[in-house]
């Protein structure tokens, strides 16, 4: 998969690769869909949410740009395997999801891995979500018409948030990084179209 799918299509950062190789995507999906697991298609996982494509989780993998002292925030935990990833790259990962069978079964998924330095929260992070200190870096795994500007403040300076923004057809995945203490700067990295997050359209 890594090399046939992810490698060919400018992603080459050695230690994303690396990731993409230790962590086996088939024990992320269920059992009627495992042999799929590599394939470039969108995998169902339950409660009507879909997996990213391997070559959408290398590409946003290596736009994170994580280094191994990074404290991560992930809203969207999902099948569990983007959190996977995440967890080899840096110090430790927060991630959140709404729905709670999603939450227990990416628990048991990324215990089965060995990974123990990921914290799994459940609740609606549509709007933000409540931190005891700022962070490095924040990943949006779901789609949203702007950035929640909760989640701009939490970033350290110097951190960056990596998100899709926008309305189907035409939505960005865009790296944030916080420049100063009032001053942001965004970059747009390429076109892709997700579903929203839950209650993101709604107002906090």
């Amino acid at each position: 998969m890594v090399w046939q799918q992810v490698r060919p299509n400018e992603v080459s950062n050695p230690e994303v690769l690396k990731a993409l190789q230790q962590i086996d995507r088939a024990q992320f999906v269920s059992d009627d869909y495992k042999a799929l697991a590599y394939s470039d298609t969108r995998l169902p996982i339950g409660c009507g949410q879909f997996m990213w494509t391997p070559l959408e989780e290398g590409r946003i993998l290596q736009f994170l740009q994580l280094k191994p002292s990074d404290s991560v925030l992930e809203v969207g935990t999902g099948s569990g395997f983007f959190t996977a990833l995440i967890a080899q790259l840096s110090l430790n990962v927060i991630s959140i999801e709404y729905f709670a069978e999603l939450s227990t079964l990416a628990g048991s998924r990324l215990e089965a891995a060995g990974l123990q330095n990921v914290n799994l929260q459940c609740g609606d992070a549509s709007h933000g979500w409540k931190l005891a200190d700022r962070i490095d870096v924040i990943v949006l795994t779901a789609s949203c018409q702007q950035v929640p500007e909760d989640y701009l403040h939490a970033l350290k300076v110097g951190g960056h948030l990596v998100a899709i923004t926008g309305q189907a057809p035409a939505m960005h995945v865009q790296r944030i990084t916080r420049t100063g203490e009032w001053q942001w700067q965004t970059e747009n990295l390429f076109e892709t179209v997700v579903a929203p997050l839950v209650h993101a359209e709604t107002k906090p």
